[in-house]
């Protein structure tokens, strides 16, 4: 672990120093030029400054707008006499993400002169560029280099390159090229525990089937728990059930809950009903170390959904009364807002889960958390449902919750917070299929949560075209223009929609959406533009969609603008790694973020801001999933909030390890105030999202114990010298 644990330090040192040595009128202008997403001739000229560390953050910049138009200046400097500027020049062309680069990648990474530095930033952009345009040949290509450079790590041995496998590693996860798993495998061997990790998760998600003894000597006896927890996880993708019983001694007995956790989500990809009381046992035990805890929300929930959704599976279809009772008693203790506890219910027994659910609701009032919990545990048997044996159950269903959830009800209505479950009903409606579907979708298409629009637009874009539908959308379309000056949500689902049912109609659409004052709404009218061959018709629309606008206070709205002036720019600039963190208060203790303004300048300026004003205050967790991320910032609850505008990704080379935290997206350039935290390494996360600040191991005693419905108390900012 030394080598990459200095690479990092590494790589934070370097950041210090580069935003240290770049002037500040160039670094404002610079930052300014990425808010705005746009590469003008000054930036462009800084390509050429005489300094490396301008030309090094300019190249940063030009990746992170990727504007496609500025490959070929970025591939001038893969040969810069600096070398951090010819791996900055690599990582670059990989965030942009062009086709076009693929030769110059392929080129360093098939020159065995090229530093170790390089390859490694040039195999991770090889990764990105094929997994973004998978369908073009060189693609394939680029994906035989990633192999052809991992071999020859793997038969470097002592000469290995750490860096160069790990981001390879990384790359052939997301380029999948043939034979991928064969080349992987290569690693499993390693005396580097973190290459190991790696290695069994790559092949985890190229679903590798072949290595069937090395990943169960893994799971067995190594003494790294990543290494076991990964190759936990990839037995079960490689389905291999020769590995059940290892697996269920792992899920049982290892020291460490990530290995645990792992091991039980394959148990229940693999088992079968043969292994249900062992399962049933399993869920019983964590039940009783939950239910005597005398902490509310303790820290076994994460372990003990797992289990039990392991459960619902293996005993699917079977009505079994034993696993009934005890799965309803896990389900009252989690106030009935479990989605994992309500799926193995209904999976269990799906035509009497309507008549659980009616006595249930007789006796307590339902949330909207235990609502949409319901819904989707519907949906998770809706096939079920929609045999004939069960065709008057799943009428009483439709009947009934036609009735219980209204169309048009809001936020403010006294019914309440009961419009955050409308999304997943309209999903549940969706699976369901009624034969009024269309009807109830297009009413849902006029309620006044944008979330709820979104929904029914996404659901009605995969049914079949016709006039009413299609007019609804329109309508809705030019409704949620004038209204929506939060969130974008609706008017992108909609505008989506549209175009699939009908693309001539959906012109005069994208061509108010083109000149729409959200970045983001324009971006996804070019996308739908290119992606259905109406260019002709659009002359203009790349150079009308480019380029963050000023906020313009007329809009009534912040989203998809630039919010900041060379004023929160300099101050942005002005911290320095180390001397600004976030301390976290929660019922389960305090931890402490350290924050990276080198790394990501404006990402952390709205973090700051967000928690000054005490945003983050009394927020529930509303995301946790084991071994991989807790995450917060919404504060509707229901994971779709933000605080009415979006901030540009920054991302940059620091690596998702355990304790990264980075930002949430719905796509790039959407981040706003969710944020997350990673449990364990995840490298896939890398180039992707925007890490901005860390937790340290002590830190992350508190954050594994979080779960899902634990409160953020308060986040207090803190500066040092």
């Amino acid at each position: 672990m030394k080598r990459i644990f200095s690479l990092c330090s590494v790589g934070i040192l370097l950041a210090v120093s580069l935003a240290a040595q770049v002037p500040e009128r160039v670094h404002i202008k610079i930052l300014r030029a990425e808010d705005h997403r746009a590469v003008d001739a000054e930036l462009l000229k800084l390509l050429a400054d005489r300094r490396a560390e301008v030309r090094e953050r300019a190249l940063l910049a030009v990746g992170r707008i990727g504007d496609h138009s500025t490959v070929a200046e970025v591939e001038e400097l893969l040969g810069d006499s600096e070398p951090s500027v010819s791996v900055m020049a690599a990582f670059a062309l990989g965030e942009i993400e062009s086709i076009k680069a693929s030769e110059a990648i392929i080129k360093i990474l098939a020159d065995e002169r090229s530093p170790d530095s390089l390859r490694a930033a040039a195999v991770e952009a090889a990764g990105k560029i094929a997994g973004a345009n998978s369908s073009d040949e060189s693609s394939r290509r680029l994906g035989e280099a990633i192999l052809r450079t991992l071999e020859r790590e793997s038969e470097r041995t002592d000469r290995q390159s750490k860096d160069v496998v790990l981001f390879g590693l990384t790359a052939a996860l997301r380029a999948r090229p043939e034979g991928a798993d064969q080349t992987i495998e290569k690693f499993f061997d390693s005396k580097d525990a973190r290459i190991r990790a790696d290695a069994a998760n790559a092949y985890s998600r190229v679903r590798g089937k072949s290595a069937f003894k090395k990943l169960q000597a893994m799971l067995l006896a190594d003494d790294d728990p990543i290494v076991r927890a990964n190759a936990a996880r990839a037995l079960g993708a490689a389905e291999d059930k020769t590995a059940l019983k290892l697996l269920f001694e792992a899920s049982e007995t290892d020291e460490d809950s990530r290995v645990r956790v792992n091991a039980m989500r394959s148990v229940g990809a693999l088992g079968e009903a043969d292994n249900t009381d062992r399962v049933r046992k399993r869920v019983d035990d964590l039940f009783a170390i939950y239910s005597s805890s005398k902490i509310k929300d303790p820290t076994e929930q994460n372990e003990l959904l797992e289990a039990v959704t392991a459960l619902g599976r293996m005993a699917s279809g079977s009505g079994s009364k034993e696993v009934l009772d005890l799965l309803k008693n896990v389900s009252k203790a989690t106030d009935y807002s479990a989605i994992e506890v309500e799926a193995a219910i209904a999976r269990v027994d799906p035509a009497g889960y309507w008549l659980y659910l009616d006595a249930r609701v007789k006796q307590q009032a339902p949330t909207w958390r235990s609502m949409s919990s319901a819904f989707g545990a519907i949906s998770a048997i809706a096939d079920e449902l929609k045999k004939p044996e069960n065709g008057p159950v799943r009428s009483k269903m439709i009947e009934h919750f036609g009735k219980a959830v209204p169309l048009h009800s809001g936020p403010l209505d006294d019914l309440g917070a009961v419009i955050l479950a409308v999304p997943s009903f309209v999903r549940m409606l969706a699976d369901l299929e009624p034969d009024n579907l269309d009807l109830i979708l297009r009413g849902y298409l006029l309620n006044r949560d944008a979330f709820v629009r979104a929904s029914a637009a996404s659901v009605i874009g995969d049914r079949p075209a016709n006039a009413e539908n299609i007019e609804a959308l329109i309508k809705a379309y030019r409704v949620s223009l004038e209204t929506d000056k939060d969130y974008n949500d609706a008017q992108m689902s909609i505008l989506s929609a549209l175009v699939k049912l009908d693309k001539e109609k959906a012109k005069p659409s994208l061509s108010f959406a083109l000149k729409h004052y959200d970045y983001l709404i324009r971006q996804q009218a070019l996308g739908l533009i290119e992606s259905n061959d109406f260019a002709a018709g659009f002359p203009d629309a790349k150079a009308i969609s480019n380029g963050v606008r000023d906020h313009d206070p007329k809009n009534f709205s912040k989203l998809g603008q630039v919010l900041n002036s060379d004023g929160d720019y300099k101050r942005a600039i002005s911290r320095r790694n180390g001397s600004v963190a976030a301390v976290v208060d929660t019922a389960k203790g305090r931890f402490e973020i350290e924050l990276f303004p080198e790394e990501a300048p404006l990402t952390v300026d709205n973090f700051v801001k967000l928690a000054e004003k005490g945003y983050f205050d009394g927020i529930d967790i509303h995301r946790v999933v084991a071994n991989f991320v807790v995450q917060d910032g919404d504060p509707r609850g229901d994971g779709n909030g933000g605080p009415g505008w979006s901030i540009r990704c920054e991302i940059n080379r620091l690596p998702y390890g355990r304790g990264a935290v980075g930002m949430a997206l719905s796509g790039k350039d959407t981040g706003g105030s969710q944020w997350f935290v990673t449990h364990s390494p995840q490298p896939h996360l890398d180039g992707g999202y925007t890490v901005f600040g860390k937790v340290n191991e002590t830190g992350m005693l508190i954050v594994d114990r979080l779960v899902r419905g634990d409160r953020i108390e308060k986040i207090e900012i803190v500066t040092r010298p």
